[in-house]
């Protein structure tokens, strides 16, 4: 089941959130890992590369059918044109798995620091030790051997 919209704020209001001052505090010193907002952004602007290019390449297969009346020329465009498509799939889905990674690096740098903050912050309170074990009466298979040795 995939979670809800409400469940999980989206990086501009990560952004919304933060005042300037703090945002300029936060790249200085890397308290806070600004790329995982980023991403988006930078995931949006490869993907228009990559239709730009592939377009580009669907296009040009077009172009070269057309400037030609010969119908050879067709046969060697929709090839090409079938391969510029299937190229612009394979590269938006490996651009989206590549952006995707550093998203899940960054959220578990996120997910570190909140157990980091729990474990120092449950290291304060004083700790009552465990109890002592009882020892075990019993004499177990391996204690004939031992003695023997």
């Amino acid at each position: 089941m995939a979670p809800s919209k409400k469940s999980r704020p989206s990086s501009i209001d990560a952004f919304k959130r933060v005042s300037p001052g703090e945002l300029f505090w936060n790249f200085i010193t890397f308290d806070r890992l600004m790329t995982g907002p980023v991403i988006h952004l930078i995931y949006w602007a490869g993907l228009a590369l990559l239709v730009l290019g592939g377009f580009s390449i669907v296009g040009g297969a077009v172009g070269v059918a057309l400037r030609e009346p010969d119908i050879w020329k067709w046969f060697l465009a929709v090839p090409v044109m079938v391969a510029g498509f299937l190229v612009l799939a394979v590269a938006a889905l490996l651009w989206r798995s590549f952006c995707e990674f550093y998203v899940a690096i960054f959220r578990i740098a996120d997910d570190l620091r909140v157990m980091r903050a729990y474990v120092e912050q449950d290291h304060q309170r004083p700790a009552t030790p465990p109890p002592p074990a009882a020892p075990d009466e019993r004499p177990g298979p391996d204690d004939d051997l031992l003695s023997k040795i």
